[in-house]
């Protein structure tokens, strides 16, 4: 049913698994204390881990955009799930930005070159960047087309493209039986299977076993709130077990394996400390992910180069030897030289880009580690070079500047010590914006009130910008 008949030789086999809302050290091999992620830990231990690894975005559907794209949010005007004016209209200060729900028909994604280089490509899970994925590169999709998560866990799931299973067989479980079925058609094939899986957004619904298992746990380094999240995360590791069980069973071809997230988890059910804030945010802790790339010619380590998830993009399609038109603007780099020559150190002299010109509300107003309590983040920009990180923000032009090498939580705002610096950063992510044609809101939002609190906020809570 999977197989593909044209794949080229030397045979070449890619597995990408994307968590979802899975945060930078929701993972043991990342600090986690209290979630159990053995098979996750035992990839990394073979693998090479990227402790400076960022989502393109904080949030699902700009993030996957990119990294399907190769590009950044204003080459193809994904930058946020929709509706992008959350919170309050009284509390937005700026009417938002344009926003695009889907990337732009006839888009080329990953999948498209290597279908269009005779690859088998199958896409099992979380799609949420087109209405079908066959139409956008895949011969296979399984899984919620622009569903940005499941109704439920637990069959029935009610998902366009998946079929329901018996009652209550539980959604990464069958996710990852398709995914295997689809290797072991294609186990002497090259091909390209991308493997995002719903787990661990909401809802979120454990198994009961592990529901129990996690509510007689003591929670630990401000993680374990929420016993279905703990559940869904161990879950989430068992069924990556299962799926590299099946890679050696099948014998596949010496496959190179991706793992990362689509963004950081919620704050205030899994803290990410010292990270600050969570999923929604541009602090650390809504961008930076786990990321681990394991392949026989990749080696093993630690590496610290700052890199990005759309870096996978042109990093696959070089490993198999596809060419990327010219025309295709491309704005993540290969991660080659990350492994072939550790001390090189072109990423950490490449200026990293965030741009966000919309409104995220609060999950926990006051709770989620935030610049505001009332909103995860309000519309800006950020700019990483090296170790120094500086955010802008539209509504107040406000400037912070944080050394991650010395603070990576983002405490310590050094922008007024360091205006030279500013500057310098400053200019670099304006001309960045210019020629990325990066959207800017500047209309006033006549509904603003700056006086106003909403029902059920404390005065002292409610920290306008």
């Amino acid at each position: 049913m999977f197989t593909h008949g044209s794949a080229q030789k030397p045979t070449r086999q890619i597995i990408i698994i994307i968590a979802d809302d899975l945060g930078w050290k929701d993972v043991g091999f990342n600090g986690s204390t209290y979630y159990d992620t053995p098979y996750l830990d035992k990839l990394a231990a073979n693998s090479l881990k990227y402790t400076n690894a960022y989502a393109n975005a904080s949030n699902c559907a700009p993030s996957r955009a990119c990294l399907m794209s190769g590009a950044y949010s204003p080459r193809h005007g994904v930058y946020t799930v929709s509706p992008p004016d959350r919170g309050h209209e009284k509390t937005r200060k700026l009417i938002a930005s344009p926003n695009n729900n889907l990337l732009p028909d006839g888009y080329p994604t990953l999948a498209t070159y290597f279908q269009r280089a005779g690859f088998a490509t199958g896409v099992f899970g979380k799609w949420h960047i087109g209405e079908d994925p066959t139409e956008q590169g895949f011969d296979v999709h399984k899984g919620g087309g622009r569903a940005g998560h499941p109704k439920a866990y637990f069959s029935p799931y009610k998902l366009q493209f998946l079929t329901d299973g018996p009652e209550r067989e539980e959604l990464t479980d069958r996710i990852t039986a398709e995914a295997i079925a689809f290797i072991e058609a294609n186990k002497d094939n090259s091909f390209l299977l991308y493997l995002p899986h719903f787990a661990i957004h909401t809802p979120l619904q454990g198994k009961e076993k592990l529901v129990k298992k996690y509510k007689n746990k003591p929670p630990s380094g401000g993680q374990g709130s929420n016993a279905d999240y703990a559940a869904m995360t161990e879950n989430l590791d068992t069924n990556i077990g299962k799926l590299l069980d099946a890679v050696k069973r099948t014998e596949l071809k010496d496959p190179f394996i991706v793992f990362s997230s689509d963004n950081g988890g919620i704050a205030s059910l899994s803290r990410q400390w010292p990270l600050r804030a969570g999923k929604g945010s541009y602090y650390e802790g809504g961008i930076r992910v786990p990321l681990l790339i394991s392949h026989s010619s990749v080696q093993k380590g630690i590496s610290d180069a700052p890199v990005l998830l759309f870096d996978l993009f042109p990093t696959l399609c070089e490993w198999a030897n596809i060419t990327v038109p010219e025309s295709h603007i491309m704005d993540g780099v290969p991660l080659q030289r990350s492994w072939e020559n550790p001390t090189d150190n072109f990423y950490e002299n490449r200026p990293l880009f965030f741009h966000f010109p919309f409104y995220l509300q609060a999950y926990e107003v006051g709770g989620d580690d935030g610049r505001d309590d009332l909103f995860r983040t309000r519309p800006g920009s950020v700019i990483r070079l090296g170790n120094w990180k500086l955010h802008h923000y539209f509504e107040d032009n406000g400037l912070e500047l944080y050394d991650l090498n010395n603070d990576p939580g983002e405490r310590i705002n050094l922008a007024n010590s360091k205006p030279g610096l500013v500057k310098k950063l400053y200019e670099k992510l304006e001309n960045w914006r210019k020629e990325t044609s990066a959207v800017i809101p500047t209309e006033l939002n006549p509904a603003y009130d700056e006086a106003f609190v909403p029902n059920g906020v404390p005065e002292e809570k409610k920290k306008h910008k």
